[in-house]
């Protein structure tokens, strides 16, 4: 198994985005389903957001136990957003996760580390407009494309910061709750945002 292959699991179709040892990084090949950050509007992190009780609960459940016993529990570091500060929370231990901005910039989608490293004056919404890398983190969901949502928070706690439907990221994040980002890729009735669950395999 090789970065870039595309695999079978579960029910879904998975990206190998990393590979380690004896272990593949995988993430769904398109955006599987809309759901809400948070069932309510107040401050959270990734560590207390419904969709990460879901991801590991409800949709964990959906695989056999065959499958389960290949999925490997991670521990993952949840950094503050790096362009205002907003609390990152608390380490999280996930059996399936959403991805951060450090990862889609930096290490799974090509490298575009030097532009997070020397951000731009005018960097308030989006990360990079013209960033070659954008194309690599558009994803489809029911045959159009659409915006998908990150674990990192966004300006304020009541934010999660997202990729837009052309791949560019809103480093502001987008409403965890009621979202409002439709424009030109918005082809469904409901604007929530798109799930994308990433997950590490053991390839024994």
């Amino acid at each position: 198994m090789q970065t870039g292959d595309k695999v079978a699991f579960g029910e879904y179709e998975w990206r190998v985005i990393d590979v380690q040892n004896n272990a593949a990084l995988i993430i769904s090949e398109e955006i599987i389903e809309q759901r809400a950050y948070h069932d309510s509007y107040v401050d959270i992190t990734w560590a207390d957001c419904e969709l990460r009780k879901y991801l590991n609960g409800e949709f964990y459940d959906t695989f056999t136990e065959t499958d389960k016993s290949k999925i490997i529990p991670v521990v993952n570091k949840n950094l503050n957003n790096q362009w205002f500060g907003t609390n990152g929370g608390a380490e999280t231990r996930d059996s399936i996760f959403l991805l951060s901005v450090e990862e889609v910039v930096c290490r799974y989608f090509g490298d575009s580390s030097a532009k997070l490293q020397n951000r731009g004056k005018n960097q308030n919404y989006w990360f990079q407009r013209k960033d070659e890398n954008n194309s690599k983190r558009s994803a489809v969901f029911k045959g159009g494309r659409w915006w998908w949502w990150l674990r990192s928070p966004g300006r304020v706690g009541v934010k999660a910061v997202y990729i837009h439907g052309d791949g560019n990221i809103g480093i502001q994040g987008n409403n965890i709750l009621k979202c409002n980002v439709g424009g030109p890729f918005h082809h469904l009735g409901d604007n929530k945002g798109g799930v994308r669950p990433a997950l590490w395999l053991s390839i024994l």
